[in-house]
């Protein structure tokens, strides 16, 4: 049935490119709640753990509106008036438009960031569909490509990178690597841990001279991910863009939006975004970058 399939989108690529869009808006209504929810659900739980190892200091209500929640329940409501949300309602970015950004019963305005998602998520996986084409790696590309939205999305919110969506795409990236799809498994196993102590390193450097911790540990295993997607090769290609683009954001902050010096920045989307252009253009980026050295 797979065979037939990629026999048909081979024939028929406008009908390829047009199911990884439609595939991918879809995966972006649900990125917006992965995007939500899972924050709230690892802090519940690391509530209840508080209060399994410390009963008697920790109250039975938290201070902070903490509930059990999944990724499929409570259905979805409008977090103004209770209105549940309706599967007609919830069409990505059509029902926005029709909705005209507003809730259908209190008429609260809809953040435009949830259409926003979902089109930048459809943008995303039609771009990788474009490079790797009709193929197997086209599916697994897509799944990191969903994994690093949401990261960069939660890092945003909470200078947070969950180790429910990093591990899952470094062990996916080593899975797929068995057979050389993108590097050879060594160099992806060489990769993954040169990712993660390069970062390691500097961590601890600082925190020794400084006794300030620079970086939250998820940028190190994020870093790895890409190790473990694409080799050694390219990890300093990454590092270079993300500590620019990353150092640019933060002195514009500084200059433009009075942030504090010593007030933390995610450094997580970088690295997501960088590692992003780097599995899809990174050599042809470091070649570039090499003959501008004259080596």
């Amino acid at each position: 049935m797979l065979e037939n399939l990629i026999n048909t989108f081979e024939l028929y690529p406008a009908y390829f490119y047009f199911s990884v869009g439609i595939f991918s808006l879809i995966v972006g209504s649900f990125l917006n709640v992965v995007i939500y929810r899972l924050p709230k659900m690892m802090e519940y739980g690391w509530y209840q753990e508080c209060r399994e190892f410390l009963a008697d200091e920790v109250p039975d209500k938290p201070s902070r509106d903490l509930k059990p929640m999944s990724l499929s329940k409570p259905n979805s409501t409008c977090p103004s008036c209770g209105h549940q949300i309706k599967f007609y309602e919830n069409i990505p970015v059509l029902s926005w438009l029709l909705l005209k950004g507003k809730c259908s019963q209190c008429k609260t305005k809809i953040s435009l960031r949830y259409p926003a998602i979902e089109a930048i998520t459809a943008l995303v996986g039609l771009s990788v569909a474009y490079y790797f084409g009709v193929s197997l790696l086209t599916i697994w590309v897509l799944l990191l490509s969903y994994g690093l939205i949401c990261l960069i999305m939660i890092d945003f919110d909470h200078m947070l990178l969950p180790d429910q969506i990093t591990l899952p795409l470094l062990w996916l990236g080593l899975l797929i690597n068995i057979n050389g799809s993108i590097v050879p498994l060594e160099q992806a196993v060489i990769g993954a841990i040169a990712g993660y102590m390069s970062l390691y390193s500097v961590f601890w450097a600082f925190k020794l001279l400084t006794g300030k911790e620079g970086m939250g540990h998820g940028d190190f295993k994020l870093v790895a991910v890409f190790g473990a997607w694409f080799g050694w090769q390219l990890l300093p290609l990454l590092i270079l863009m993300s500590s620019a683009v990353g150092a640019i954001v933060g002195v514009s902050l500084m200059l433009f939006k009075n942030h504090q010096r010593e007030q933390a920045i995610p450094f997580g989307p970088y690295i997501a975004v960088a590692g992003w252009i780097c599995l899809l253009w990174g050599n042809n980026i470091w070649q570039w970058y090499l003959s501008q050295l004259g080596m």
